[in-house]
């Protein structure tokens, strides 16, 4: 029979063992060994069956168990050393707290992200923004910054996947009973749960409530909208992660962005939590927190425009999306019924609500809303991913800033990193830890430098390839167990299943592949020539093994059919033993797969992939990457650590062209550069050329690649910065500002660049000497005060673009003329040898201003004005 209704029934832990539960309850575990390791000695057995979960090994231990550890002093005596290295971590001053005392930190940061990939125990993630986020707040734990998440609590998470008997992926969704996960409620001092509310078009309401996950010491906010009081189609905003059609989306984000604002007010106000002064919004999907602030603007008595002002002073948007398509967009009528009439925000309007994210610029779609162009507009800061990603940014999103070439669009870039002590392997870490203690091992992987990372060279070499052979060996292990629960799934008996015992060699060089299955990572390039392929394969002196994994969108058949293409050559008996495709591919999986590949592949088609951090969680375990210069391998890759496949790009137009001749330069990598140094041996018997890349990779790469110093770089390159706009944007500041900007949109018109002279008029000079510049110009109704006068200049291509370009001010030196024109007078220093050009023009200017292009206006020497702002730009 079925149940009608199901609850977790929690275990009632002994006194002596109360800390257990605290311990569970902390995310922590999930990236400390030692907390990991008091658990498993709980009941190794339970321990398996939980999947590592502490709070699930708690709701299966047996009674006489529990008991019996209550009286073993050895334990105990364990317990408590780990709940007071918890409470120590919990409360002692960390790098963030040491900085505090010299720099006017923000008070506290909320951190929204569609997905949070924390542990396998809290599966609310579906790929590398999810990952990438729970690092984030892992990292800001461990530094001590005074982070808040926010997110939703999705009830299927997202799904499992498996294969059919002929390899198509089939995907299940199930039911997360949020009690059995490591969450508690966030109530009211009544001890009622919180609750936060968006009203709907009809007088309807959506209700959620607030689960509380604490990630260290960062606390994690879930908002959940399966409560009795919704109505059923309510109570399933929540239920699948990128899940459902258009309007459920807008839900979906809504909540998350509104609802999560008005959680941070609710979680704040009961718990005392300092109020951020700084929202992060990763990726465009919480977007609408912007609005949502405006509107607690707006009820503390600030006009819409000055409203705009001060919430763009503490918001930081980040985009991961390389590519339009990418991006969640609306039609225009679907936002208007949700913030129109008897819905949300009244007092905004829907019509201004829909400037925000209208796409009124030379190319853009005048019926659709899009989110990051609403994120974007929200936020005085905005940063990509990587260095090549913030320009391919910058590019994309070229049209909201008129008149600006796209690399002075203000859109900067911080490279992602990965959270170490999540991803490095315990053999890793003691390995380091034997080489420079533990204490100075574990500051390397959570706060970095290079000067932590430089002992590496000491590791003796044969410490080195034991540790990749051990570490291969139960990646060998891992795969067979999960292959052979793989087929069994596709309906093969054990009768059929003992060539599983040989599959994979812990001898031989194993190349991993896993992420999702988007087209334009190309899962299977490597099939392109399969005869090749298989004879690297098999080869009888120099053999590989490719470990594959990932999942296809529930939608994408295209996806899937990369999928059953790579199981279907997988399957063949003649190279099997070879090569695997591991399906449900997660956290769990990963934290096997990337210590033990000897080298990491990666060959999207460039510049999609906007980061790529799987390449980053592998070299931190020694393992070396043959990637595409694409994402953070194009801005790190050096020939000591790792090989760069050669793309084709003049081949673009043409993907099968394309696709033949990067799968060639790979096969050719793979024989001619991969595999030799693998093999070949030196006179102590070990590969000293590969050892020699694997130390080079640890202590080169090692101290970038970490989400610490990611981090770290948010906070004072973006975060600290926000804070003080924040706190510059008192109200009077916010409507002054908002007046100035109105007042020179309205004058810009009138603003014109005259008659430029130099005081050389020769086509050649001699480097280091001085070009003085006179510049008449006329400002209409604004004053020298309300603009800059620029030089720009630098080397210029044969079509007399300027590149490299270096911005001068000119100085006022007279004026107003009876025209109404000014003259600016400035020295231009020729620092550059070759051809050399140079430009004037004018920019608003005022001290609230992050930036040059903040306002999308500009005045270049034409007839007419140049760039005027797209409709309510900022």
């Amino acid at each position: 029979m079925k149940a009608i209704r199901r609850l977790t029934v929690r275990p009632v832990l002994p006194d002596p063992l109360r800390p257990l539960s605290d311990l569970a309850r902390n995310l922590r575990w999930s990236w400390h060994e030692g907390t990991r390791d008091l658990f498993r000695s709980v009941d190794p057995g339970c321990w398996a069956d939980a999947g590592g979960d502490p709070v699930r090994l708690l709701g299966t231990v047996p009674p006489a168990r529990l008991a019996e550890l209550a009286g073993d002093g050895e334990f105990l005596r364990r317990l408590a050393g780990a709940a007071a290295d918890l409470d120590r971590y919990m409360t002692g001053d960390r790098w963030y707290q040491d900085r505090e005392r010299s720099a006017r930190l923000p008070a506290a940061v909320a951190y929204f992200s569609p997905e949070f990939g924390i542990t396998a125990a809290l599966p609310q993630y579906s790929g590398g923004l999810g990952i990438l986020a729970g690092d984030h707040l892992k990292a800001a734990s461990d530094l001590g910054v005074p982070l808040v998440g926010v997110g939703l609590l999705y009830r299927h998470g997202y799904f499992r996947q498996s294969l059919s008997r002929d390899g198509w992926q089939q995907e299940h969704y199930p039911v997360l009973d949020p009690g059995a996960l490591p969450l508690a409620l966030l109530e009211e001092p009544d001890g009622t749960p919180a609750r936060v509310a968006l009203a709907l078009p009809g007088g309807r309401e959506l209700r959620a409530r607030i689960w509380l996950a604490q990630v260290g010491r960062v606390p994690l906010l879930l908002l959940d909208s399966d409560v009795e009081e919704n109505d059923l189609g309510e109570r399933g905003v929540t239920d699948r992660l990128y899940g459902g059609g258009s309007d459920h989306r807008l839900l979906q984000e809504m909540l998350l962005g509104m609802g999560g604002v008005r959680a941070v007010r609710a979680y704040c106000r009961i718990t005392g939590h300092a109020p951020p002064e700084v929202f992060h919004t990763n990726e465009g999907h919480a977007g609408f927190l912007g609005v949502e602030r405006i509107a607690e603007f707006c009820d503390g008595g600030l006009d819409f425009d000055s409203a705009l002002e001060a919430v763009r002073a503490g918001t930081v948007f980040t985009t991961h999306t390389p590519v339009p398509a990418g991006i969640d967009r609306f039609d225009r009528d679907l936002i208007a019924r949700h913030f129109g009439p008897g819905a949300e925000l009244p007092g905004i309007g829907a019509e201004r609500v829909l400037r925000l994210g209208g796409e009124s610029y030379p190319g853009g779609e005048p019926g659709v809303f899009n989110m990051a162009v609403m994120g974007l507009r929200l936020a005085q800061r905005a940063n990509g991913v990587s260095l090549l990603h913030g320009g391919v940014s910058r590019e994309m999103f070229a049209g909201l800033w008129p008149g600006f070439d796209a690399d002075e669009v203000p859109i900067t870039s911080v490279t992602n990193g990965v959270h170490a002590p999540t991803w490095v392997a315990p053999e890793v870490f003691r390995l380091g830890a034997r080489a420079i203690g533990a204490e100075r091992a574990e500051e390397a992987l959570t706060v970095g430098g290079p000067d932590r990372w430089d002992s590496v060279t000491d590791i003796p070499d044969e410490d080195l390839w034991e540790l990749r052979r051990t570490l291969r060996g139960q990646l060998v292990a891992e795969v067979r167990e999960r292959l052979r629960a793989s087929w069994r799934e596709r309906g093969a008996g054990e009768a059929e299943l003992g060539w599983i015992d040989g599959v994979l060699d812990p001898d031989v060089l194993t190349i991993g592949f896993a992420r999702r299955v988007p087209s334009y990572k190309r899962l299977t390039l490597m099939l392109e020539d399969r005869e090749r392929l298989t004879g690297l394969l098999l080869h009888p002196e120099r053999p590989v093994q490719i470990v594959v994994a990932g999942k296809a969108h529930p939608a994408d058949d295209g996806g899937k059919r990369l999928v059953q293409e790579l199981v279907r050559f997988a399957d063949d008996p003649r190279v099997r033993h070879r090569i695997v495709f591991l399906p449900d591919y997660g956290m769990g999986m990963a934290q096997k797969l990337y210590p033990g590949c000897d080298v990491w592949l990666n060959n999207p088609l460039r510049p999609l992939e906007a980061c790529g951090t799987s390449g980053m969680k592998a070299a931190l375990n020694g393992c070396l990457n043959l990637s595409v210069l694409d994402g953070w391998w194009d801005e790190w890759y050096q020939p000591d650590f790792g090989w760069a496949i050669p793309t084709a790009d003049g081949a673009a137009s043409d993907p099968e062209r394309r696709d033949a001749m990067e799968a060639a330069a790979l096969y050719e990598l793979l024989e001619q550069r991969v595999t030799p140094p693998f093999y070949e041996r030196g006179r102590s018997g070990l590969p000293d050329r590969w050892i020699e890349m694997v130390r080079r990779t640890l202590s080169l790469l090692g101290p970038r690649v970490l989400a610490g110093r990611m981090v770290r770089e948010y906070v004072e390159r973006l975060y600290t910065p926000a804070a003080e706009a924040h706190r510059a944007m008192e109200p009077d500041a916010a409507r002054g500002l908002a007046e100035w900007k109105a007042r020179v949109r309205a004058a810009w018109p009138g603003v014109r660049v005259g008659h430029v002279e130099a005081s050389a008029a020769t086509a050649t000079a001699e480097l280091g000497s001085t070009l003085g510049l006179r510049v008449r110009v006329g400002l209409g109704d604004l004053a020298p005060d309300d603009v800059e006068v620029q030089a720009v200049s630098g080397r210029v291509d044969s079509g007399d673009r300027i590149t490299g370009a270096a911005a001068l001010a000119l100085k006022p030196v007279s004026g107003p003329d009876l025209e109404g024109r000014w003259v600016y007078e400035g020295p231009l220093a020729l620092d550059r040898t070759g051809p050399f050009g140079y430009t004037v023009r004018v920019l608003p200017s005022h001290p609230l201003l992050a930036s040059g292009a903040d306002t999308g206006l500009v005045a270049v020497p034409t007839d007419e004005p140049a760039g005027t702002a797209a409709p309510l730009m900022r």
